[in-house]
């Protein structure tokens, strides 16, 4: 980057000036030509009054309909009450002063007629919204606008609106990026996009586009500058994705080719033994995954798959394959609960199979091999043995959860990581797990949120994606209604289904986003929360509170938490005689097992639990769910949590209790989710209703997302596009030391957000 576009900005500006640009966390000269407008407004058309929201920052394009001035009633000063309107809708301004003569340069300029940009935060007195001393600026007054070009600018051109906070209106960051723009030169600006490909696909240099961007003369020049930025954060992301794919194919692994056909082997011998037959999904996959697993480049696959599609046997199979040949899996869970369930449900798959060098599998003729568990709450004496069992290979398959990062875990030939729930883990986990191998090993990472391929291309990009689409026969279907949280009828009713489910033998599962009555709401759904869970028990996937979708209104009844709930269903006379069972990921991991283990073999029937058992839990006998304020989920989560019911040959009934308004965005979600089960459909659905942050991952971190204006969802063939050119450059220059500015973009966004978000944490 050159010195101009990294100049500080107390050195091209003011103190004041600069301090205030800092409270929008610009720092540099690019930091400020990369902020980018929000919208443009045209100033022969007025905005929409009607729309703003109570508490929102905000800059309006308005009219001056009256003011008045008069003295305040209560105590000494004056008060000046302006009312100005776009036409349609009206908007009171309010200015106190410690006198009238105080307040009269706004007197004389706030006069009806006089058009203007006003700023400010939205607040409410006495039932009307109003703007408490906003800023301001007059359209063809000098004093705001510094030049005769400024004027013109106003008077004719779009007007670009930015984000902006108190001290900081959204015309003064028009001022600034004026000053910047016009000293601004081609060579200030290095551009990451090299020439033939900005020729290929008719785009202008990047100086250009940012003028366009922050001073169009028209709407189009606006969009096709935006249609550039664009495809610029679209390249670079891909760049940087192609060069993962480039640096892991020019890796060295151990190949390990499926045994010859006729061979004993435990793959052979587990395949023999299974009591269903495979999915024409899950046998193409796996042919797929066979022939990776037998070249000397290691694999690097994702595996999405609808909920119940059983990606659990198709990575057991890839697992196998890799003992046969003589080498070991680990399999990393982003739960204990969950590492628990995976490692039961291998041995349950492979019985005889994964009792080698026990009594039990003492009078075993063919191959046989274990299945070790290592989570951070084992004991002493049983770390230790999972651990001899993974250094001296007598393990052929461990699972496990974050504790198999361990620098203190060895295995004695790694040859396959699997890595459940990708979306848990960043890339910097799954490779430390990979670097305890000899060589490279092969990697499949799974997800059970089905991943449209805009998506999938973006957020992993540096993988091949398989999907599996089809859900094993016999299974009956899950119906899933909404109920209202507030009708009594409805929730007897509730409660009277979950007694019948329970008096036929079967299970339901009691869902609730927190443990505790009096824990705090935002840290059930919280940042912080995700960030300090070690193993993830207990982090519900909410989407951002701040975001209009989870429709968090303050005035809503708090969220249910377990421990109320049972208490609550202990005491209703439809549960009367029910044992009713307790999961958080805060019990001690016997707890959790005694709990899962009371529920699966039916003494406790009903189990009100966290979000823990989203994944991976498998309880065929389950068959209805109550999800408590199912609202303030996404659908995505949602659609996970239904899976766990339904999963064997009864039909699954899944209730989402919410007090959510019809017409509003988290009512549209509920409703996607009583009309399909279909999860691509659903994902699909999910994006549309979410913000790009959302999807990226942003919200999750806590920080801005590095692509600022490029649209995952809509812009599909643009980022196809930006694929397809990145993935030639860096074919032609592994490590682009042909386009310099490409490198050093790519090393900006890794050393800010984008190194997070390329993690996916």
């Amino acid at each position: 980057m050159t010195a101009r576009v990294e100049e500080r900005l107390e050195r091209a500006f003011d103190k004041r000036t600069a301090t205030a640009l800092g409270k929008l966390g610009l720092r540099t000269v690019g930091d400020l030509l990369g902020h980018y407008p929000r919208r443009y407004a045209d100033p022969g058309a007025l905005e929409d009054i009607a729309a703003l929201q109570v508490g929102e920052h905000v800059t309006i394009l308005a009219k001056v309909e009256q003011a008045t001035v008069r003295p305040m009633r209560n105590r000494n000063g004056a008060l000046m009450e302006v009312v100005v309107t776009d036409g349609t809708s009206r908007l009171s301004l309010t200015f106190f002063g410690k006198h009238r003569g105080s307040l009269y340069s706004h007197e004389k300029r706030l006069v009806p007629g006089a058009k203007g940009l006003f700023t400010g935060t939205v607040g409410l007195y006495r039932g009307t919204r109003q703007l408490t001393h906003p800023d301001f600026t007059l359209m063809g007054e000098e004093s705001d606008l510094d030049s005769d070009e400024a004027l013109l600018e106003h008077a004719t051109k779009p007007i670009p609106i930015y984000p902006a906070a108190a001290g900081i209106p959204s015309w003064k960051i028009q001022g600034a990026l004026r000053v910047v723009l016009d000293t601004l030169t081609d060579a200030d600006v290095p551009d990451p996009v090299p020439d033939e490909v900005r020729e290929r696909h008719g785009l202008p240099g990047r100086a250009a586009a940012l003028r366009s961007l922050h001073r169009p003369a028209t709407m189009e020049e606006a969009y096709r500058a935006r249609h550039r930025m664009r495809f610029e954060e679209a390249f670079v992301l891909q760049a940087a994705l192609a060069q993962r794919r480039a640096r892991t194919a020019a890796e060295d692994a151990t190949a390990r080719p499926p045994l010859p056909a006729g061979t004993p082997g435990l793959l052979a011998d587990f395949d023999a033994s299974l009591p269903f037959t495979l999915t024409d999904g899950q046998r193409s996959v796996g042919q797929e995954i066979a022939a990776e697993l037998a070249d000397p480049r290691p694999m690097h696959r994702l595996l999405q798959g609808e909920v119940g599609s059983g990606k659990t046997v198709v990575a057991l199979r890839a697992m196998l394959q890799v003992v046969d040949a003589g080498g070991q899996a680990a399999l990393l869970a982003p739960t204990e609960v969950l590492a628990a369930q995976h490692a039961r449900t291998l041995r349950t798959l492979l019985g005889p199979l994964a009792e080698g060098g026990t009594l039990f599998g003492a009078e075993r003729t063919g191959a046989s091999t274990r299945v070790a568990l290592l989570t951070g709450s084992l004991g002493a004496k049983a770390r230790k043995e999972a651990l001899l069992q993974a250094a001296s290979g007598e393990a052929g398959i461990v699972v496990g959860t974050h504790a198999l990062l361990s620098e203190h875990v060895q295995f004695a030939d790694l040859g396959l990581v699997v890595v459940d729930e990708q979306h848990r883990f960043g890339v910097e986990q799954r490779d430390a797990l990979r670097a305890k191998g000899r060589v490279s090993p092969h990697l499949l990472v799974m997800t059970a949120t089905p991943i449209p391929r805009t998506v999938a291309m973006t957020v992993f990009g540096d993988l091949e994606t398989s999907s599996l689409t089809e859900v094993p026969a016999g299974r009956a279907g899950i119906t899933t209604v909404a109920v209202p949280a507030r009708n009594v009828r409805w929730t007897d009713r509730t409660w009277a289904r979950v007694r019948e489910e329970v008096d036929a033998g079967r299970r339901a599962y009691v869902v609730c986003a927190r443990i505790h009555p009096d824990e705090d709401q935002a840290g059930a759904a919280g940042v912080s929360g995700r960030a300090a869970a070690k193993d993830f028990d207990d982090v519900p996937e909410f989407l951002d509170p701040a975001d209009p979708g989870t429709d968090g209104a303050a005035d809503r009844p708090p969220l249910r938490a377990v421990l109320e709930v049972v208490e609550e269903l202990r005491s209703r006379p439809e549960l009367a005689g029910v044992e009713i069972g307790v999961l958080h990921g805060q019990m001690p991991p016997d707890q959790k097992d005694a709990a899962m283990a009371a529920f699966a073999s039916g003494e406790a029937p009903v189990l009100v639990s966290t979000t823990v058992v989203e994944v991976g839990v498998d309880v065929p006998e389950a068959t209805a769910m109550v999800i408590f304020d199912a609202d303030r989920f996404g659908i995505s989560q949602l659609h996970q949590l239904r899976g766990r019911v339904g999963r064997g040959t009864d039909p699954g009934l899944c209730l989402l209790v919410s007090d959510a308004e019809l017409g509003t965005p988290a009512f549209a979600r509920l409703e996607a989710m009583t009309q399909t089960t279909d999860g691509f459909k659903l994902a699909n659905l999910d994006l549309e209703l979410r913000s790009e942050g959302d999807v990226l991952g942003a919200a999750q971190s806590g920080r801005a997302s590095s692509l600022r204006l490029l649209r995952v969802v809509k812009d599909a063939g643009l980022i196809e596009e930006a694929r397809t050119a990145a993935t030639d450059v860096v074919r032609a220059s592994p490590d682009l030391t042909e386009f310099p500015e490409l490198a050093a973009a790519i090393r900006a966004q890794l050393d800010e957000d984008q190194e997070e978000f390329l993690e996916r944490t």
